[in-house]
């Protein structure tokens, strides 16, 4: 339970933008414990413990060997704000066996992760906590590979780490745009605190359909919408509304879009057009709405200001072609993978 930090908070709050049903929520669908004890993962968890900001932490994660003919290189799979290192499992399975040894960790604040009462978020942080990781499990350099937010904390690796990154790729990356410099209105920690404290599977479901996928939805993804609902009403309710009201604080205030010129490594984009996510477009004015988030646009102008880019793009698919369309997906990536460094 968190600290009386918490007490002070307006009684007033995944991506940043989740619509909110008024009515309560149902009681059907499971409830998962605060590091998401009792939701199955694809491959064995295991726990990195170190010390942080004064905090004995621990993050999440798996670590797959490869299978098959293994080629001696290791990826590193950065997830989304909506998403755990579990739903990268297709990615897991394809990768290992194409000869990779896979990493994929739940960052502080996520999913199987750490939750602390208080904690100073930024990628900074959250890239330094990954490299700790990856120096005790022995690997000097990797691929690195991001969604979503996932794709923001993957160029601050990159840039902080560059002789550590072979290469860097990133699935529809949220950041592509700087919100606050056009107009998107700054929400409180507290206000994203309250609306937390309200997500429920139905708003999760909603949104993620409409922003996500173009109003298409999959059964598959049900999963992943039971994953994030019932880590949200189970017995870390508060504290996961706490990281996540810090997490979107971070997102919004810390932009990597003006340093992409700064990358050294080949870069991937990978890109769903159908895509229109965008951190506070909901409470945006009309005019700077409907200029955001369109990746259709967005996938070319960062392929623009990366200087060694290569970019993809799957027309009518949305903010996870990894997940809609693996098969697709996983046969570009793959051949970028496998074309030989310029």
């Amino acid at each position: 339970m968190p600290r009386p930090i918490l007490r002070w908070l307006p009684s007033l709050f995944l991506t940043a933008t989740l619509p909110l049903l008024a009515h309560a929520e149902s009681a059907q669908g499971p409830a998962y414990g605060p590091e998401l004890q009792g939701f199955d993962y694809p491959y064995t968890l295991k726990h990195f413990a170190f010390q942080s900001q004064g905090k004995s932490l621990q993050m999440g994660y798996m670590d797959v060997p490869a299978q098959g003919k293994v080629n001696g290189r290791s990826i590193v799979l950065m997830h989304g704000k909506n998403f755990c290192a579990a739903t990268w499992g297709d990615s897991i399975k394809t990768l290992s066996e194409a000869g990779y040894r896979v990493i994929a960790a739940d960052q502080i604040g996520f999913c199987t992760s750490s939750k602390p009462d208080y904690y100073q978020y930024s990628f900074q942080q959250l890239a330094t906590n990954t490299q700790a990781l990856l120096k005790a499990l022995g690997i000097q350099k990797a691929i690195i590979l991001g969604h979503s937010t996932g794709g923001m904390l993957a160029t601050r690796y990159a840039l902080q780490y560059p002789d550590q990154v072979e290469r860097l790729a990133m699935v529809n990356p949220i950041g592509l745009e700087d919100w606050k410099a056009l107009g998107v209105p700054y929400r409180t920690v507290d206000q994203w605190y309250e609306r937390e404290l309200k997500l429920n599977a139905d708003g999760i479901r909603n949104y993620e359909r409409t922003t996500y996928y173009g109003g298409r939805w999959k059964p598959e993804f049900e999963r992943w919408v039971d994953m994030l609902a019932g880590l949200n009403k189970g017995p870390g309710h508060t504290q996961v509304a706490w990281n996540s009201a810090l997490i979107y604080d971070m997102i919004f205030t810390q932009p990597v879009y003006y340093e992409f010129k700064d990358l050294k490594m080949p870069t991937l984009l990978l890109i769903g057009t159908a895509d229109t996510t965008a951190i506070g477009s909901d409470i945006a004015p009309p005019a700077v709405k409907a200029k955001l988030g369109r990746y259709e646009v967005l996938g070319k102008q960062a392929a623009q200001l990366i200087p060694q880019s290569t970019l993809v793009e799957f027309p009518h698919l949305g903010h996870a072609p990894q997940m809609e369309e693996p098969d697709r997906f996983h046969e570009a990536l793959l051949n970028w993978l496998n074309k030989p460094t310029p």
